[in-house]
């Protein structure tokens, strides 16, 4: 017998674009609640998240439920016609639990609590945790289940805190019973071998705890593995409890933006709405930093959703946790708004509806600020709300991407530990190098897991996946053999699923694929240091250079040199280069170029695969995304900017009709709907 088919975003947005903001009437007298609702009301706000750090409130003393201030909120929200994001307040335990229960309290790697009176203080592995979190969630869905305005269930916040207390370590040791079934299967795994590490019996594996030197780095991947399952397991608890009491309302939980701490293709299959919370520094605009970091997460989110997403969090104005916490300068909150909605958000929330006047978050931003609603910042809420009513019809329509980037957890935790060639090559370093290159070229492009179907892609780009299985190897070989085009980034394929170094440096396959020989050594650059290219056509623009990395490596015959190293131990070998196999193409990339150099390439290997801009001839700092059936056009300039369009187009934000041109002003964007051809 199959279950019936689970809801989506599209059962909560009703054919809106979904509008609004945490909203914790809690921390306010009763007096204020009606003031917000009618405030909710002008702003255009149609969802308000509740109790998502309520727990405390809700169960003063273990086992009470005080539930009543929380039936008027909601009654006075669906009263006002304003749909409720209902969370589970299970974040942030009260703090009887951690006096009464300190093992469900969080250590350290170095055994030192971490002690109730902030948030997110619970052990994930914590019998007594889990037990508690499940009774509120089944008594707030018990309660509330068939309440009129609850549309969507909120688990949790920002899952990420780790454990390495006993208790967690004999979860640990189960998790790795049954990944491995045998100790010779963990000892092999592991390495055990180097520095006499053999475990004997599975009570002497302990979590990588602080240790006198390096610990184990295949022990530290698995941790990171256990750790984003056992808060997975607390996510589907509640989630179980939630669908069984009420099928018909969704479950979602709001990610960071590409947070290390959980394997997000995992925990997006688990989610009936995948929502992400987002906070671009403002500081960076006029270098599209801001944007393009937007761009990234928000390409990221649409990819693990496989379809529209919810922005659950932005700030309306500054944060409160940088060193130097900027305002966004006037239109910049409207702008990335709809940055997101071009790329796919369905919702667009904040946090938080009114700034709080007490607790460690009073000067983190709100929609309604301490200025009140005569201030900027709600004035810019009321014109963003506007914004999207007009946008409605375009709820549930696709974002089509023919080029992706491949991106695993598994391949970012394995770059993690100590012990590397260098230091400074992160894992994000170049994957945000390469998809801004994709961004600044204005190709929309998906995220993939490198074992996904990739057929449907014409660009796959590799930044740099340091670990890759034998499936995904398997994958990428037949991919570029059926026609695609793979570009492919160094230090990429070099272990196994193990952190065990292939034999060569980087797998047999891939080098097949790109055209490399078996000599293979690694050459970082110091930070700062760059090494200049010499190419070997016309793709690289006079003065390129590389940077963080090289590498030096033979090619096979067929193999086609795009740019050489100048100068230095490595003058004169192959940089970057070029391979047929099969009936694609495999570029491979050995360093990363500067951003120019690398825009031009990644530029160029798209137009070989077919792929152009939605829009020629934009003005640098002018972003274009289609999406159903519509153009966005989004000024991420400090000045204005004139796009020139191929078709006469209605801007939908405005009505107003544009023959030949366009021009946005500082921060404008544009909805345009092209009129069809004579």
């Amino acid at each position: 017998m199959t279950s019936p088919p689970r809801p989506t975003l599209a059962d909560v947005t009703r054919g809106r674009i979904l509008y609004g903001g945490d909203y914790n009437p809690e921390q306010w007298p009763e007096s204020v609640r009606r003031e917000d609702v009618a405030l909710m009301r002008e702003a255009g706000v149609n969802l308000a998240t509740v109790g998502v750090f309520s727990w405390a409130r809700l169960e003063p003393r273990p086992g009470e439920r005080d539930f009543g201030w929380l039936d008027r909120v909601l009654d006075l929200l669906h009263a006002g016609g304003i749909g409720v994001c209902l969370a589970t307040p299970t974040a942030s335990p009260p703090p009887w639990m951690g006096a009464r229960h300190p093992e469900t309290l969080p250590r350290d790697e170095t055994g030192a609590v971490v002690w109730y009176g902030s948030r997110n203080h619970f052990c994930a592995s914590s019998p007594v945790y889990r037990d508690h979190a499940l009774r509120i969630t089944a008594d707030l869905a018990d309660r509330y289940g068939d309440h009129p305005a609850l549309r969507l269930w909120h688990v949790n916040n920002e899952y990420g805190t780790a454990c390495w207390c006993d208790v967690t370590a004999a979860h640990f040791r189960r998790w790795l019973r049954d990944r491995y079934g045998s100790l010779d299967a963990l000892n092999d795994a592991w390495g055990t071998a180097f520095w006499s590490q053999r475990y004997g019996d599975w009570e002497e594996i302990i979590p990588p705890r602080r240790a006198q030197y390096m610990v184990n780095p295949t022990q530290e991947l698995d941790f990171r593995r256990f750790t984003s399952d056992a808060l997975l397991e607390c996510f589907t608890a509640e989630r179980d409890a939630l669908v069984e009491r009420t099928p018909r309302i969704p479950v979602t939980t709001n990610f960071m933006p590409l947070f290390v701490g959980q394997n997000g293709w995992t925990w997006a299959e688990r989610e009936d709405v995948v929502s992400v919370d987002l906070y671009p520094d403002p500081a960076d605009p006029e270098r599209d930093d801001g944007a393009a970091w937007g761009a990234l997460v928000q390409d990221l989110t649409r990819s693990q959703a496989r379809g529209p997403w919810l922005l659950m969090e932005q700030a309306a104005g500054p944060v409160n946790w940088r060193g130097v916490n900027h305002p966004r300068p006037e239109g910049l909150t409207r702008l990335w708004s709809l940055q997101a909605v071009a790329r796919g958000a369905d919702g667009i929330c904040f946090f938080q509806w009114r700034q709080s006047r007490q607790g460690s978050e009073k000067f983190h931003s709100g929609m309604v600020s301490h200025a009140g609603p005569r201030g900027r910042t709600f004035r810019q809420v009321r014109q963003l709300g506007a914004d999207l009513e007009r946008l409605g019809a375009l709820t549930g329509s696709p974002v089509t991407a023919r080029a992706a980037v491949l991106h695993d957890w598994n391949a970012w935790w394995a770059t993690l530990s100590a012990g590397r060639p260098s230091n400074l090559l992160t894992y994000e370093r170049p994957l945000r190098a390469w998809h801004r290159a994709l961004w600044e070229s204005h190709l929309t492009c998906d995220f993939a897991h490198p074992e996904s179907g990739l057929e449907d892609y014409a660009l796959i780009a590799v930044p740099h996946l340091y670990l890759l299985t034998d499936a995904a190897l398997d994958n990428l070989a037949s991919y570029v053999r059926g026609g695609g085009t793979l570009v492919c980034g160094f230090f990429t394929g070099v272990v196994d699923t193990d952190d065990r170094v292939r034999e060569g440096g980087v797998d047999a396959r891939l080098r097949e694929v790109l055209g490399i020989g078996t000599v293979h050594e690694w050459w970082p650059l110091d930070e700062g240091k760059v090494q200049p290219l010499a190419s070997c056509g016309d793709d690289i623009a006079e003065g390129a250079v590389g940077t963080l990395w090289r590498e030096d490596f033979e090619t096979l015959p067929g193999t086609e040199t795009v740019a050489a190293y100048r100068g230095g131990e490595l003058g004169g070998r192959p940089a970057i280069t070029r391979h047929p196999f099969g009936d694609g193409t495999a570029w491979y990339l050995s360093t990363l170029p500067d951003p120019a150099a690398l825009r031009a390439l990644l530029s160029r290997a798209a137009g070989e695969a077919g792929l152009r801009p939605p829009l020629p001839g934009l003005p640098t700092g002018v972003e274009a995304v289609r999406r159903g059936g519509r153009l966005f056009l989004l000024n991420h300039r400090r000045e204005p900017a004139t796009v020139p369009l191929p078709a006469p187009a209605t801007d939908e934000l405005t009505g107003r009709r544009h023959e030949h041109t366009i021009t946005l002003g500082r921060h404008g964007a544009a909805v345009l709907r092209e009129a069809p051809p004579a």
